[in-house]
């Protein structure tokens, strides 16, 4: 396990779409692990991998709910319904926040690190964090859908 640097936009690396996982591994496995020790370590409730350079379909998050950590490899929003509106933040863009309109709840398939199917159901803030985490896979940053943006004087990131 390692805390892995963080890129930064405009890092054109963000802007890439990732590649599915196609091979569970020891790679992905170790992944994983690097992947949710860089997003405690910058105390964030999520991460995926294009934030870290890698370009595979890969997120973690932990919100501090029941759920815990969740790890996802080849997510897929299935369901959307309802509307929230509020602030967003990203370990990729310190020190600012957003105002965003995202889905009240999602529902989320993937695979678990031992290459089961598992689907994950999330209201507020975990729903707003599937679809943050989700957009990064596909080249899109938080900063493309808010209604205005923020500079953060605490430093307190998510």
């Amino acid at each position: 396990m390692a805390i892995r640097i963080i890129v930064k936009d405009p890092d054109p690396v963000l802007r890439e779409i990732s590649k599915p996982v196609t091979k569970i591994n020891a790679n992905i496995h170790k992944l994983l692990n690097d992947m949710a020790d860089t997003m405690y370590d910058a105390e964030g409730v999520g991460l995926a991998a294009p934030q870290i350079g890698i370009l595979k379909r890969v997120i973690v998050m932990d919100v501090g709910d029941e759920h815990g950590l969740i790890e996802l490899i080849n997510p897929e929003v299935i369901e959307k319904e309802g509307e929230q509106f509020g602030p967003e933040g990203c370990l990729s863009i310190p020190g600012k926040t957003g105002d965003v309109r995202r889905a009240q709840r999602v529902k989320v398939k993937g695979l678990d690190r031992d290459g089961n199917e598992i689907v994950i159901e999330g209201t507020d803030l975990l729903a707003r964090c599937i679809l943050h985490e989700v957009d990064h896979l596909n080249g899109v940053l938080y900063t493309d859908l808010a209604e205005a943006m923020y500079r953060n004087e605490h430093g307190g990131e998510s």
